[in-house]
């Protein structure tokens, strides 16, 4: 497993327990304790935190583009998993830096902790509404002419 999966990995079980614990827990320590726990070399916490904090700071503007690329499935009665992989790959795909990580990658790397994280409908759940995403996102930069990008 690469060290960036790695980093994802423990971001997404990072992730997960703040949503569980609905917020109320230390997010720095859980970090912490779960670089420790897997071993995740120093280098790459920074990314671990930025995925983590970024996520946190964008919520809502996420969890909209849930709703929205999957109406049918109510985000709070989502499994705490495909929620927080969806959100963790959100994050990349809308938030992050494309040149560090490409759209596709973002996609691949969310359907891969689908994968391991969650049951055998998710990956494709997961490939599903991040697409929609992307393709939102390819016809907003047509239209604009690549101004925002």
């Amino acid at each position: 497993m690469s060290s960036r999966h790695l980093a994802r990995s423990i971001a997404f079980q990072t992730l997960f327990e703040w949503d569980f614990y609905e917020g109320k827990v230390n997010l720095e320590e859980i970090i912490q304790r779960n670089i420790e726990e897997f071993g995740l070399d120093l280098k790459h916490k920074d990314f671990v935190k930025e995925l983590v904090e970024g996520v946190v700071k964008k919520k809502e503007e996420i969890d909209k583009l849930i709703k929205d690329a999957a109406p049918q499935w109510p985000i709070e009665k989502m499994p705490f998993a495909d929620r927080n992989i969806l959100r963790l790959g959100i994050y990349e795909l809308v938030f992050g830096d494309k040149k560090a990580v490409p759209p596709k990658v973002a996609i691949n790397e969310a359907v891969e902790l689908a994968k391991t994280f969650s049951g055998e409908s998710a990956k494709k759940f997961v490939n599903g509404v991040l697409a929609t995403i992307y393709k939102l996102l390819e016809e907003i930069e047509k239209e604009d002419g690549g101004k925002n990008s």
